[in-house]
């Protein structure tokens, strides 16, 4: 690319670049100001600014514990609020969670409530005012949340699915109790963690008005390259889950077994009692989110593991995925539609569809060729999968909807 060609690149199609032409389009003004390096500004007529309020109703924002939600919500907030918009999360007070707090730090507000009608109650007005509302997914009683938040919403209503295929096989067998199908159309937005054909499902049977993929984020603060002394040469960080395992067994469990002299690693929690591992594979029940970066970083090979719906749609990339990738460390990845379109296989990600593959690349790889790897997506990460990133997305796909004011309004007619 040309001199000119990268200045102009720079100035007009940058993350950056496109939240402001967003904020403007909604008439709010950011915070946070673009370069000088990269764009010299021309002079604005005086624009009355104004911060958006996000109500997000979702699984966790402060226990990573057993779940995806609390890091994927703390960097979305963490992306807006630099921005100059509040974020206010309200999750419900659940014993496990209340047990495993991260003690990580938010940009969010914090909202806690034991009962739905104890959240309607304190907090109701709150939220139906909000400028833009997110129900998130697996948030308890979440499909009777809706029936009350449809009817009073004065903002952008928007449903944001952690688990899209999770969601839509649920859904099928009517066995979904945070969303139910007739519910789909009600919402502005359909955010989902799943692109590629699961949004054309989404839109023509289930009518959601504007599917669109929405998926995981890093903070790239937390996540980044930690010296620490290589300890596992692969490690696995993941919840137990029945689908998954299969592919742990094959890609971790038998190649631990076959080279006893290598040193493996499985965190997470809900595993069997009654799982035998190898002498050579280490246990951790949890790591919380302060140490994921030690954790990787400790590592010479991190795996990457699907569950089985997210493998059948596709285009489902994990919050794990990109935290490994900001650290630097090469990451092995069983293999699913899309995938390629995230990382590049070869260049910026491994793919195993057995042991031998695992094996080849523990044994046979040379360092520096392992190193290169998990530099590429480190940056590949960096450049589209940060948390001002999707805060930048998740404005734009804001903009798309009908203005908050006249959609109050409306509803409000409509009220009578």
């Amino acid at each position: 690319m040309g001199r000119r060609a990268r200045r102009r690149a720079l100035s007009e199609h940058t993350y950056d670049q496109r939240a402001l032409e967003v904020e403007e389009a909604l008439g709010v003004r950011s915070h946070r100001r673009l370069s000088v390096r990269t764009i010299v500004p021309l002079p604005s007529p005086p624009q009355k600014t104004r911060a958006l309020t996000f109500a997000i109703l979702g699984l966790s924002l402060r226990s990573s514990w057993g779940n995806g939600h609390a890091t994927t919500y703390r960097a979305l907030a963490k992306g807006l609020s630099e921005r100059g918009h509040r974020v206010v999360f309200y999750e419900r007070n659940v014993p496990w969670y209340d047990a495993h707090v991260d003690g990580a730090r938010t940009s969010a507000e914090l909202r806690l409530y034991d009962r739905p009608e104890e959240l309607v109650q304190r907090w109701g007005d709150e939220i139906s005012t909000a400028d833009v509302v997110v129900m998130g997914s697996y948030v308890p009683d979440g499909a009777a949340l809706i029936d009350h938040f449809n009817g009073c919403v004065e903002g952008v209503f928007a449903f944001y699915d952690i688990d899209t295929p999770v969601t839509l096989r649920a859904i099928g067998r009517g066995q979904c109790p945070y969303l139910r199908s007739d519910q789909v159309p009600w919402f502005d937005l359909y955010l989902s963690f799943s692109g590629g054909d699961v949004l054309d499902t989404l839109e023509t049977r289930y009518g959601a008005k504007r599917p669109r993929a929405l998926y995981c984020a890093v903070d790239p603060d937390h996540c980044r390259p930690v010296d620490v002394e290589d300890t596992w040469d692969l490690s696995y960080m993941g919840t137990f889950s029945a689908d998954r395992q299969p592919g742990l067994h094959e890609l971790l469990i038998v190649p631990a077994t076959q080279l006893a002299d290598r040193a493996f690693m499985v965190a997470g929690p809900q595993y069997p009692e009654m799982l035998r591992w190898p002498r050579n594979v280490s246990r951790v029940e949890h790591v919380a989110p302060p140490s994921h970066a030690a954790f990787y970083c400790a590592s010479r090979f991190t795996l990457n593991l699907t569950r089985q719906a997210m493998r059948d749609f596709g285009f489902s990339p994990s919050v794990r995925l990109f935290e490994a990738a900001a650290c630097g460390v090469p990451l092995i990845s069983d293999t699913w539609r899309g995938l390629d379109v995230i990382f590049e296989p070869g260049k910026e990600i491994f793919l195993a569809r057995n042991a031998r593959d695992v094996i080849e690349l523990l044994h046979d790889l040379p360092d520096a060729d392992r190193l290169c790897v998990g530099a590429a997506a480190r940056a590949k990460v960096l450049a589209s999968h940060t948390a001002a990133a999707r805060a930048a997305e998740l404005l734009g796909y804001v903009s798309e909807c009908q203005p908050s004011r006249m959609r109050g309004q409306a509803r409000r007619r409509a009220r009578g």
